[in-house]
């Protein structure tokens, strides 16, 4: 377990090419968040140029001031790293926080054809995971093999549409995961995401619920893919399956968005293209011993991350401190952990890893939102904290 808390583990395999920002908890006289770049293995406080991550990313030369612009050094990486493990926390050093911001939180729902197919089950068990089993096989025989092979908004998709209904098997999931128009939600609020080492929650009342590993966009203002990094989008999948219209109290919870650990800014080695080809990994470890482990390639993805961007942001969706965008799993566990047929739930205690070779990998353990850390500094605590810190200063001629 310590292990996935050196440095060299949440880091990309080519991380010394890749321009790395973040953002920091700092000590001091009057604490609080700075953005940081990665340079040679040290975190470098960016905050007197950029008091945010939303600045950062506004700016054309968000790649030349990650890289060589005057700073001041916080510390060696690796003992950043170490001090954001959850148990294990000094509070006279600094910790890594999610590398957001102000940036709106948005998801992309039912993206990958097992993750719709899922959420088809979900639907039809009524939030109940003892009959997901006999749904996901009946499904699989009705639609499984057509899915596949339609590409969203098609003419093909609305013959199958027409089909569907007329044999009473069409549904909501199927409507955004095949028709014109995606699914994009608000995953949570800004300012509330948390990161690499921190606790994620579950909802006390929640049964049946996992973790949604994804591939996560940054964007401008303006709309612009900066910045590529990993999320945990943790999902109840016994409140959604009640009910379509539960999906806010399914999603938005203390501790359910996890992003992290790092930034990696879109450069001369990193972009749009590489991060679709992207492969995810996760694995969950239990303290009962349980083990999952699993792969997902973005290759596999419905919609083209530009497409999604797309309908998340433009002339009717306008987000001036840019946002995070989720852009879907195809992940949804069905592994039955605690008896035959129930398949996969989180338990207090479980560890997750979120992992690909360009982004570096993404630790957090779960626990009950209740008795989680309560997120309690929002955009008017930092406003107020940076002003205390004297960092708005002259802000309005950067």
């Amino acid at each position: 377990m310590t292990s996935l808390f050196e440095e060299t583990a949440c880091l990309p395999e080519d991380a010394e090419r890749a321009t790395l920002v973040g953002r920091v908890w700092l000590p001091g006289p009057v604490p609080g968040p700075a953005v940081v770049a990665l340079r040679d293995g040290a975190l470098w406080d960016l905050t007197l140029l950029t008091p945010t991550m939303s600045d950062l990313l506004e700016r054309e030369d968000a790649v030349a001031v990650a890289r060589s612009a005057p700073a001041e050094r916080i510390a060696d990486l690796g003992t950043v790293v170490a001090n954001s493990r959850w148990d294990r926390c000094d509070p006279a050093l600094p910790r890594l926080l999610a590398p957001i911001d102000l940036q709106a939180i948005k998801a992309a729902g039912v993206t990958f054809v097992r993750s719709l197919m899922e959420r088809l089950v979900e639907e039809r068990a009524k939030g109940d995971p003892s009959r997901a089993a006999a749904i996901r096989e009946r499904l699989q025989a009705l639609v499984g093999g057509e899915l596949a092979k339609i590409r969203p908004g098609s003419p093909e998709a609305e013959r199958l549409k027409l089909h569907l209904t007329e044999e009473g098997a069409w549904s909501q999931y199927l409507e955004v995961g095949i028709g014109p128009d995606a699914e994009i939600f608000t995953k949570a609020q800004p300012m509330s995401a948390v990161g690499h080492g921190a606790m994620i929650g579950v909802h006390p009342r929640s049964a049946w619920n996992n973790p949604e590993p994804e591939l996560v966009l940054i964007a401008d203002s303006a709309g612009r893919p900066r910045a590529a990094t990993l999320g945990n989008d943790v999902n109840l999948r016994d409140f959604e399956g009640r009910s379509a219209l539960l999906l806010g109290k399914a999603k938005d919870n203390n501790g359910s968005c996890a992003i992290g650990p790092f930034l990696r800014l879109f450069d001369e080695h990193f972009d749009l293209d590489a991060a679709r080809r992207l492969d995810i990994r996760l694995e969950v470890a239990g303290e009962d011993g349980y083990r999952l482990s699993a792969t997902s390639s973005m290759r596999e993805i419905s919609r083209d991350p530009a497409e999604l961007l797309a309908q998340t942001a433009g002339a009717t969706h306008r987000y001036p401190d840019g946002f995070a965008l989720f852009c879907g799993t195809m992940f949804a566990p069905s592994q039955d952990r605690d008896a035959p047929g129930q398949g996969f739930t989180h338990h207090p205690g479980d560890l997750v890893l979120i992992a690909a070779p360009r982004l570096g990998g993404l630790v957090n353990r779960v626990d009950r939102c209740d008795r989680i850390p309560p997120w309690d500094f929002g955009a008017r605590a930092l406003l107020h904290n940076l002003a205390a810190r004297g960092l708005l200063r002259g802000l309005g001629n950067r």
